[in-house]
């Protein structure tokens, strides 16, 4: 039976309708995770919530440790899990409030720890990652959101920037160029992460602003704080019905 877990972003460092049954602090050997792991319900349905960027938002993306998040997920038992991400719409149909249920990302980052294999691994395996999410879950989130009338987009590509820097317009340009359609700063390595110790894994984006360059007013932060609580409502009805439908 599937073990479940969400991975909270931007906006989500508490998942509105979860019921909390305990905490747990899990050390890994590549060190501790973002947030202590929350144990709990949504509509009945057993599961686990961690923090990205920790309980108050403290940790930037470039220094989330992303092993370490993945790591203990996998010791406590998770098999799936389903990671949220607030970001930039580049493509036309990412527009703002709209969720992208991406398909293919690009890695725009660097120095990051990106692979468990190294010092503290005897074996080393290249994983295949020419499908880089779970297309069992994007099934399911596909078939919820439309059960749901919800604005969601079905595939994208997921651009994922260095941080904690918005892009420049030359940037989101470049990007656009390559075929990404939204912009971000958490997807990797936390995807190839995952697939290296065989999780089933996928994304759910919500876009909280047009990327830079595509509106003459620049990026205006006081709406993507409006666009964040409204997305984080449409997510949680959203994860409720995924998990109802089981995994």
């Amino acid at each position: 039976m599937a073990k479940t877990a969400i991975i909270g972003g931007t906006g989500v460092t508490n998942m509105p309708g979860l019921t909390l049954n305990y905490r747990e602090m899990v050390k890994t050997i590549y060190g501790a995770p973002s947030s202590p792991l929350i144990h709990g319900s949504i509509n009945n349905c057993d599961v686990i919530f961690l923090a990205r960027h920790g309980r108050r938002h403290t940790i930037p993306p470039h220094m989330i440790n992303y092993r370490a998040n993945v790591k203990a997920l996998q010791e406590v038992g998770v098999t799936h899990v389903i990671a949220l991400a607030a970001v930039g719409g580049i493509a036309e149909s990412c527009g703002e409030k709209s969720l992208v249920i991406p398909d293919q990302i690009i890695d725009y980052t660097y120095d990051r720890s990106h692979t468990f294999h190294g010092a503290k691994h005897d074996k080393f395996e290249h994983i295949d990652f020419t499908e880089p999410y779970s297309a069992k879950i994007r099934q399911q989130l596909i078939e919820s959101a439309q059960a749901l009338k919800l604005p969601a987009v079905t595939e994208g590509v997921y651009g994922v920037t260095q941080g904690p820097r918005l892009e420049t317009t030359a940037e989101i340009n470049r990007m656009e160029k390559d075929g990404c359609t939204i912009v971000g700063m958490t997807g990797m390595p936390e995807a190839s992460l995952a697939r290296e110790l065989g999780l089933e894994y996928a994304c759910c984006a919500m876009v909280v602003n047009r990327a830079a360059g595509k509106v003459s007013t620049g990026i205006n932060f006081q709406q993507i704080e409006k666009n964040l609580l409204g997305g984080v409502d449409q997510m949680q009805k959203l994860i409720a019905e995924v998990l109802s439908n089981g995994l």
